[in-house]
């Protein structure tokens, strides 16, 4: 029907009104060549019908012309036959208020990138799409695959394989596809950043269990179900009491003292410790949950989300709080700067960090973390050896220190000695910022690294909404969900830094931020450089620390650039023009 509907619209003189808007005469009627027919008398079916075969992206762009047809293409309907279209195999559209544009927006924007640091390919790639999959919500590479969940549960296994291109064999990621499993509520790896000891996969997941034997009737229990990562196989299960409701796995310590931490819908955590190296024997045994000190010494605390690495925990609080385990003492050395309040007997106590306002997320690495608060801005913390707080310097921050050039990301992920950013740099585009240690391609365009967030040579895609990098490859989820709304707030007056403080005698408004003392200390290390190569460097880097547009700091190091090869000094290292 929608393909006679369309050369019928352009056979007929069609004139666009809008109530609102007014009337735009088609040219026919200037002509005085026949009577023009409204839009408006068409079925709303019809209409529906027909708009529905275009692309979303034109869809959008068609609602924005006026208010009729942002009415049509703002309607349910429309978006149910887009998502029909997407999606010919989902078969639960989701909850919320819109949840046929909701799901067809999801199901448009999921995407897996991968850009892989050696070889001569330096652009994303795009990964195999589930058509099962609603959505993408999130991810997980191993060690030989990568793992993604959707938003109803279904857990795909993504495979490298061998296939053929144009009569040629070639490795490649996450080319093909098989469904994991359903019902998965959350699943984790070895916390470590090296995904060769990312051998098991354990998935928090709800099944149904039979009440008492040889009945029908049964109900709904939570269970951990642990796989191998090389092959998909299932090769362990514990299952739960039904009054036990999980959302959240994360796991910590060594193979042979694997803690699980399970976080229920109460806030509370709850912990069991397995022996990796024996869960492949055909045997059963059992394992005791306890609840975790945090949750039993503060049972007032109600923890909202927590992430882990392979000797430490952090909790963040429904209040935004943010409490931390540290079990060795070399990374609490690293990330406090003292082993004052370290008791190697009492591992598990929670020490609260202090914070200026509500933590709404936060990243762990090996031996250093960063925070961000409600306000957007970034807290970094912890070892410093590579520059990879972002700071502008090498020096360990033994509290939470403030990135101050840096506001409102859209994630952050810490690594092991290097640290990264997706940063909405204007309304329609986005951009990866980096710091630490560039070695090995972990910093695209940046090979020596850097000591500040400088912006990377990845052509970032609009939706993007997570990342995370391996020691061969840099992931970036794409996705976009309607229901999900900014976050952050706006910093008051009172206590935006560098803002005068009211007093009589105050006339001339003070140095906001302390830019010129911040200046001085810039101009200070250029002038300590022996070359001019090596000022044309540092200088390169303190446009990455300054606060500037990005089209500015873009603008500064092609000029830079164009300096450096002006004088015989070859390509520049830093970032080209912008893609677009």
């Amino acid at each position: 029907m929608g393909e006679k509907a369309v050369p019928l619209l352009r056979r007929r003189r069609v004139k666009r009104s809008c109530p609102s808007c007014g009337s735009e005469l088609g040219v026919e009627e200037k002509r005085g060549k026949g009577n023009p027919i409204s839009i408006q008398l068409f079925p709303p079916e019809l209409v529906e019908h027909i708009i529905s075969f275009l692309p979303v992206r034109d869809l959008v762009a068609l609602g924005q012309t006026c208010r009729y047809f942002h009415e049509v293409c703002d309607g349910e309907g429309v978006w149910r036959r887009i998502c029909r279209r997407l999606s010919p195999r989902l078969q639960d559209q989701g909850s919320g208020v819109r949840p046929w544009k909701r799901a067809a927006i999801l199901n448009y924007t999921k995407c897996l990138y991968f850009q892989a640091f050696g070889g001569r390919r330096r652009c994303l790639s795009k990964s195999v799409a589930p058509l099962l999959a609603h959505g993408y919500r999130r991810f997980l590479p191993t060690k030989d695959h990568v793992f993604i969940l959707d938003y109803v549960g279904t857990l795909f296994f993504l495979k490298n394989a061998l296939v053929s291109t144009l009569g040629q064999m070639q490795w490649k990621r996450a080319c093909r596809y098989v469904v994991l499993c359903r019902g998965a509520k959350d699943f984790a790896s070895d916390p470590r950043c090296d995904t060769v000891y990312r051998k098991y996969l354990y998935v928090l997941a709800t099944r149904e269990q039979q009440e008492v034997v040889g009945t029908t009737s049964s109900r709904a229990c939570d269970c951990v179900e642990v796989y191998l990562q090389s092959s998909g196989q299932r090769v362990f299960k514990m299952t739960f009491h039904h009054s036990m409701t999980f959302k959240q796995i994360v796991l910590v310590g060594q193979e042979t003292q694997r803690a699980l931490l399970l976080l229920t819908e109460e806030g509370k955590i709850y912990s069991l410790v397995v022996n990796e190296t024996q869960l492949d024997q055909p045997r059963s045994y059992t394992v005791q949950l306890a609840l975790r000190k945090v949750s039993h010494y503060l049972p007032h605390l109600r923890v909202a989300c927590m992430t882990s690495n392979q000797s430490s925990t952090l909790y963040v609080t429904d209040q935004g709080g943010v409490y931390f385990e540290v079990h060795t003492p070399g990374v609490y050395r690293d990330l406090f700067g003292t082993l004052q309040a370290f008791d190697p007997l009492d591992q598990q106590m929670p020490l609260a960090l202090s914070l200026p306002a509500k933590i709404l997320f936060c990243a762990l690495g090996y031996n250093h973390l960063g925070l961000v608060d409600e306000f957007g801005r970034i807290f970094m913390q912890g070892n410093n050896r590579y520059g990879q707080l972002g700071t502008g310097d090498k020096m360990d921050r033994g509290e939470p220190t403030q990135v101050r050039y840096l506001q409102r990301p859209v994630t952050l992920w810490c690594g092991l000695n290097h640290s990264l950013v997706l940063s909405q740099s204007s309304e329609f585009s986005k951009e990866l910022l980096g710091c630490g240690c560039g070695a090995g391609g972990r910093l695209p365009g940046w090979p020596k690294g850097s000591a500040s967030f400088v912006k990377l040579q990845v052509k970032v895609p609009l939706c993007a909404c997570a990342l995370c990098a391996t020691r061969e490859c840099l992931y970036i989820l794409s996705s976009h969900d309607i229901e999900q709304h900014a976050p952050y707030r706006d910093l008051p007056a009172s206590r935006v830094v560098g803002t005068p403080e009211p007093s009589l005698g105050a006339r001339a408004p003070q140095d906001p931020g302390g830019m010129a003392q911040a200046c001085e200390e810039y101009l200070s290390q250029i002038h300590s450089c022996q070359t001019l190569q090596d000022r044309m460097e540092k200088m390169k880097e303190i446009v990455g620390w300054m606060p500037l547009m990005a089209a500015q700091k873009d603008f500064f190091w092609e000029a830079l650039d164009m300096l450096q090869r002006a004088e015989g000094g070859g390509g520049g290292v830093g970032p080209p023009a912008p893609e677009i």
